[in-house]
């Protein structure tokens, strides 16, 4: 009787919600009714040790479990013009921030490329000057070396000067000692000749 009375309460929960606890107590009531109490005699130790089951509190579990049910699939709402002028505004952020993101990396391109150009012409302009200035020294140098071999040149030429000078002095003094020495020879053999002694003693050596 309590499965038959089960079916009957799953039937009129789907037909009428709202018919539920008129249906929980008829279907207790005829529980009560149907199932005599059994005598203090045929009652086992485990009956009075576990109370008889209560059909009713499952039957009521489970009309609230299904009446719980269409509200979870429950349909979505219709979306409204609102919902579409917010997808449409994402779309055209999303355009805009790709436009932006086109644009920015274009603009850091090209500064990349000037910074190239500048860069590769500033190697150019720095090797142009440097052999600029490399051609200068090396003409410089060669200018230098051609003035020293000039002035060593010059200075050879003084330095034979001076010593064609130097040699015609020393031969001045070498013949004037000579003719001081043929001097002094002749006036010792006169004074030998004569027997008189020079009045100046190293009178030569003195002059």
């Amino acid at each position: 009787m309590a499965g038959e009375a089960l079916n009957k309460a799953e039937a009129g929960a789907e037909a009428m919600p709202d018919a539920v606890e008129p249906a929980k107590e008829g279907v207790a009531e005829e529980e009560k009714a149907v199932i005599p109490a059994p005598s203090p005699s045929r009652v086992s130790k485990t009956e009075e040790k576990e109370p008889p089951a209560d059909d009713s509190k499952a039957l009521v579990v489970f009309v609230e479990k299904v009446a719980d049910k269409p509200h979870a699939q429950k349909a979505a709402p219709p979306r409204t013009s609102n919902d579409r002028d917010i997808a449409l505004a994402k779309v055209e952020t999303d355009k805009r921030e790709s436009l932006i993101k086109a644009w920015e990396e274009n603009e850091k391109a090209k500064a990349e490329n000037r910074a190239s150009k500048k860069l590769l012409d500033i190697i150019s302009w720095e090797n142009t000057k440097k052999a600029v200035i490399k051609t200068q020294l090396k003409r410089k140098e060669e200018e230098l070396e051609r003035k020293k071999a000039e002035y060593a040149e010059k200075a050879k030429n003084k330095e034979a000067i001076v010593h064609k000078e130097a040699e015609e002095k020393r031969a001045m003094v070498m013949a004037r000692r000579g003719e001081e020495v043929i001097k002094a020879e002749e006036m010792a053999a006169k004074y030998r000749a004569t027997g008189v002694t020079p009045k100046k003693h190293l009178g030569c050596f003195g002059a």
